[in-house]
């Protein structure tokens, strides 16, 4: 198969290392892709929100399957556009989508379907928002309807952080458009989880569970960003917690979108919340995580480019995935400045010392080559995953790699995975292991 992948970060550059191993793989395109992709696919200078070229060279070049990473241009509806053309696309339609790029969509169909979620507000003026949350009481969560990159969630100890995060939102229009409403949660207690099933629009295949890590530093504090690292899989997602989250969330989801007459196909993206062995639903993505992605395609045994066109075509019947039984890790090394203002274009030296480390993958996500040189050209910069038999021993090889690089502008945390391998701590307490 003649294979295109939209996007430049490293959720992009997993699926293209993934990918690059499918037997059925004839060509591999990127679009617009960074220095780590160009390594495996031949890369095109087309944005990914350039919806009319992507279609117009998918046609040109017989591409067979065009595998959309990046939220944005599925909103925009580049799986609607690829699919009218007669060209393969995963990816959800832009109505299916809307699951991701309208919080406020995403909350009325909960309470329409009584899918398990946090009680909610909608507001579209500040005002009346902030009588919902004198109303609500604190801890509170205030949150942009819209796109805004991973960064709209803003969770608020008191009534001066919510009002001041409406503000923020609304106001001084932080996040642009997305911010034209807001929707404002009840705080739920508990673990996070992220958790992915493969969607044809009528079945569901879950995918193995990880756990991602937020904050910009250690101890789970600062400013909210796309994603510092993740680890796969996620001790809280027990398997009897993945049938509940099965059962409760994704199938019924699955069957109410079909039912608003927008059939889900692609990844589903559930983030979750688990306090006491109970899922509730915190938000969906219409994509896979960045990075997640990255720790979920380290374990990855099965050929994911079809399983990925058994979603696209709509024939998920009888495909079951195959995991390695080790466990990963992503270490996302960022900017210095990430998630506010941040330079580009600082070198990054010994890459090659770092991937050469045994179980060690280093995926590219915000980098250019600037002749010989691998140049910082973003804010989340590279995702050093590692494997190995448990999550803490995953964590010292991703660290031991992560000291290998010689980029003095860059940053990242040194606690990724911390969670899971408190959690496997106190399950052997308990157990009396």
């Amino acid at each position: 198969m003649k294979v295109l992948i939209v996007g430049s970060g490293g959720r992009e550059h997993a699926l293209a290392w993934a990918i690059a191993r499918s037997p059925a793989l004839k060509k591999l395109y990127a679009a617009p892709g960074n220095a780590g992709i160009a390594e495996l696919a031949d890369c095109q200078p087309i944005a990914a929100d350039n919806v009319d070229a992507l279609v117009r060279f998918a046609t040109e070049h017989a591409i067979d399957i065009v595998v959309i990473g990046p939220e944005a241009p599925l909103i925009a509806g580049l799986a609607d556009r690829l699919q009218a053309a007669g060209i393969l696309a995963f990816g959800p339609s832009a109505q299916a989508a809307e699951i991701e790029g309208s919080k406020g969509f995403m909350k009325d169909l909960c309470a329409k379907h009584e899918i398990p979620s946090a009680a909610y507000g909608r507001f579209d003026e500040p005002a009346t928002a902030k009588e919902y949350i004198l109303r609500s009481g604190t801890p509170i969560v205030v949150k942009a309807d819209g796109l805004a990159a991973g960064k709209g969630v803003i969770i608020c100890r008191n009534k001066n952080e919510a009002f001041a995060a409406v503000d923020h939102i609304m106001t001084e229009r932080s996040f642009g458009d997305a911010g034209d409403e807001v929707v404002i949660e009840e705080f739920l207690g508990g673990e996070e989880a992220s958790f992915f099933a493969l969607v044809d629009g009528q079945r569901a295949v879950p995918l193995a569970s990880a756990q991602d890590y937020k904050t910009a530093l250690e101890g789970d504090v600062g400013p909210n960003t796309g994603g510092m690292g993740a680890s796969s899989p996620a001790p809280v997602v027990s398997d009897a917690i993945a049938g509940k989250v099965m059962d409760r969330i994704i199938e019924p989801t699955i069957r109410a979108m079909a039912a608003e007459g927008r059939p889900y196909r692609g990844v589903l993206f559930a983030g979750l919340m688990i306090e006491g062995g109970e899922p509730k639903l915190l938000e969906f993505n219409a994509r896979f995580g960045d990075p997640e992605c990255q720790a979920l395609m380290l374990r990855l045994k099965s050929d994911p480019l079809d399983c990925l066109a058994a979603a696209a075509r709509g024939n998920l019947n009888g495909t079951k995935l195959v995991w390695r039984d080790e466990a990963s890790l992503v270490v996302v090394m960022a900017a210095r400045g990430y998630p506010g203002w941040y330079d580009k274009g600082s070198e990054i030296r010994n890459l090659d010392k770092a991937a050469a480390q045994k179980d060690v993958v280093v995926f590219h996500a915000g980098t250019k080559r600037d002749g010989n040189r691998v140049v910082a050209n973003g804010g989340r910069v590279l995702g050093v995953g590692a494997v190995a038999p448990t999550i803490g021993e995953a964590q010292k090889k991703a660290y031991a790699a992560i000291d290998a690089i010689d980029w003095p502008e860059g940053f990242c945390r040194r606690d990724i995975g911390f969670r899971a391998i408190e959690s496997k701590a106190k399950r052997k307490v308990r157990g009396g292991e």
